[in-house]
């Protein structure tokens, strides 16, 4: 079949227009403004950075455990925020904290960075003692705040799972790590220094990271460390995000659904 030029222009033109709608998650901000929770956004001090952070916090009457939630490589999204407010919304404090702060031109973050490979460019740029050092900065922000019990976890989502790996071999004072589809470190120095347990989240769809489960498995039982991964069948990468948007299929749905309940589940032991 035959597509003039100006057709083709034309479907091109429509599609770029809608990209900056799918980036925004309408679906996610609509549930942020929803929410009857406090939401706000902290600046944390680390060195001579500031991370900015968004805060949710739940409705309960005692101190609650902190969850300190580690983006994508997307960098802070709307959907990492509403992550945050749907902990809250189980009990828990949720800390997520812009790692990309002060990476953009003029010193911006997420936001001004936009999307796409703008994003995924810088962030593989970060440093990893200063991602290291605004995760610490950030968990013992949230743990001294008045309405949090001390106990403060750690979970992330693709790279951010892998950044919660790596930051449970980190910080000793953290009390479980989540790792969500993300790879483990591979030096068994490094695992050697993790003293809590990590529980991973899988999708069966997910072929490059689970190839990386036998390997972790076998270096966390070396190590003498506790590590429980559970994959989700039919499940693909991202299936936690996924998962919430209009055209979410039905494995990722149902997924999601066990994993959120398997989540707070831990977290209520803790």
């Amino acid at each position: 079949m035959n597509i003039t030029l100006p057709r083709c222009l034309a479907a091109t033109l429509w599609v770029l227009a809608l990209l900056p709608a799918l980036n925004a998650q309408d679906w996610a901000k609509a549930r942020l403004e929803k929410s009857p929770r406090h939401l706000e956004w902290v600046k944390v001090r680390q060195g001579d950075r500031t991370v900015n952070s968004f805060i949710a916090f739940p409705e309960v009457k005692e101190k609650a455990p902190a969850v300190v939630v580690i983006h994508e490589i997307f960098g802070l999204t709307d959907w990492v925020r509403g992550v945050a407010d749907q902990l809250a919304e189980a009990g828990f404090i949720a800390i997520a904290p812009d790692l990309l702060s002060g990476m953009a031109p003029g010193g911006g973050g997420t936001p001004e960075l936009g999307a796409g490979d703008a994003v995924r460019k810088v962030i593989s740029t970060l440093p990893p003692d200063q991602i290291t050092a605004d995760l610490k900065a950030v968990a013992a922000h949230v743990a001294g705040l008045p309405a949090c019990s001390g106990v403060v976890t750690v979970g992330g989502f693709c790279w951010g799972g892998a950044q919660t790996f790596r930051f449970a071999t980190n910080d000793r004072q953290i009390k479980a790590a989540f790792v969500f589809y993300g790879t483990g470190p591979e030096m068994p120095a490094d695992l050697a220094r993790i003293e809590c347990p990590v529980y991973g989240f899988y999708g069966s769809n997910d072929a490059r990271v689970n190839a990386t489960i036998p390997v972790s498995t076998d270096l966390m039982k070396r190590a003498g460390k506790t590590y429980l991964p559970v994959t989700y069948e039919g499940a693909g990468h991202g299936f936690m995000r996924s998962s919430e948007a209009p055209d979410a299929s039905e494995p990722n749905r149902k997924a999601r659904e066990e994993a959120w309940q398997r989540w707070r589940e831990i977290l209520k032991k803790l």
